[in-house]
């Protein structure tokens, strides 16, 4: 049988899992264009990753995918010239063509502006697309695709984050935030709910720190704000501390809430983004009623246990079986 080609930026490590399963499944070749890593790191050494890799320019994509090496071709939305090309490469050829669709508003740049209609073209022409969820997949359909939708729910390494970790737990309310303290992560906000409790700010952490800091924290909180060229796709650092049994506080432009991992007064609470006050509330109802803690916390880690990379190989094989 032949293989798959599919066209993505990079395998970062919290994707080479999810990668692995569907080559094992599919028999998979990764062409990685590279470029800007915005979300979640960068890549590993070819010799660490366990599927076939080439490393092509984007402008040679279309050319592969026609080749007639492949049975059919995945493209993610990186790469200003790699997406297009890898859909005419696959019309070219007459193979199928699987968009994976990561995004659920399209950015609102000069530059993104430009990219709409060949990018509304392909949603619409698409044999297939896999989503990052059900938020995706509803902003998909806007798109009246004349393909069918798959889900490849978003998944980290449960084996790892799963793992009993040494707490780190600096004061007596502990509150967690993962990632970058910028402007669109929802930062600014959060500082206004400083005074609440002991802040943890995690950037540039190890994985075996963050999961530490994750078993020492009472709440992890994802204020994301949506800006002209942002609005959060998923925010995987919410599976990462529902393996821990950490409840999450999330925006409305969560990705992982609007699609369904963060339910509110069930896995987590979620708020308004940009909207202080009911951060603030929010984290108080948390602090001031620890069995609601542990109650969230517990459901969090049944939730995300149906996140795994089996479960994202299976969205991507079905979508491919369906062309």
């Amino acid at each position: 049988m032949k293989p798959v080609l599919f066209v993505t930026n990079h395998a970062p490590p919290f994707r080479i899992g999810a990668f692995k399963a569907l080559h094992e499944r599919e028999n998979v070749h990764f062409a990685l264009i590279g470029g800007d890593v915005r979300h979640g790191g960068g890549g590993t050494g070819d010799e660490e990753l366990p599927f076939p890799v080439i490393h092509p320019p984007q402008r040679t994509v279309a050319r592969i995918a026609a080749s007639g090496r492949y049975r059919a071709v995945i493209a993610g939305l990186s790469g200003k010239v790699a997406l297009p090309a890898a859909y005419a490469g696959a019309r070219a050829g007459r193979i199928p063509f699987v968009l994976w669709a990561t995004i659920w508003a399209h950015p609102r740049t000069p530059a993104h502006a430009l990219s709409y209609l060949p990018l509304r073209h392909i949603y619409r022409h698409a044999d297939a697309i896999a989503t990052y969820g059900p938020h995706v997949s509803a902003y998909v359909r806007t798109k009246h695709p004349k393909g069918p939708v798959f889900e490849a729910p978003q998944a980290v390494d449960a084996t790892f984050w799963g793992a009993k970790a040494t707490p780190d737990r600096r004061g007596e309310f502990q509150i967690l935030f993962a990632g970058r303290p910028t402007r669109e992560k929802g930062f600014d906000v959060l500082k206004d709910a400083f005074d609440l409790g002991t802040v943890v700010v995690a950037n540039d952490r190890t994985p075996e720190q963050l999961r530490n800091l994750y078993a020492g924290s009472d709440v992890l909180v994802v204020p994301s704000l949506p800006t002209r060229d942002f609005l959060e796709p998923w925010g995987l650092v919410v599976n990462e501390a529902f393996h821990q049994g950490v409840p999450v506080i999330a925006t409305d432009a969560v990705g992982a809430a609007a699609g369904g991992l963060v339910q509110d007064g069930r896995t987590g609470l979620i708020i308004p983004h940009g909207d202080v006050v009911a951060l603030r509330d929010a984290i108080e109802r948390l602090r001031d009623d620890p069995t609601l803690r542990h109650t969230l916390g517990e459901n969090a880690r049944e939730a995300v246990a149906a996140y795994t990379y089996d479960a994202w190989a299976d969205g991507m094989s079905r979508a491919l079986a369906a062309c």
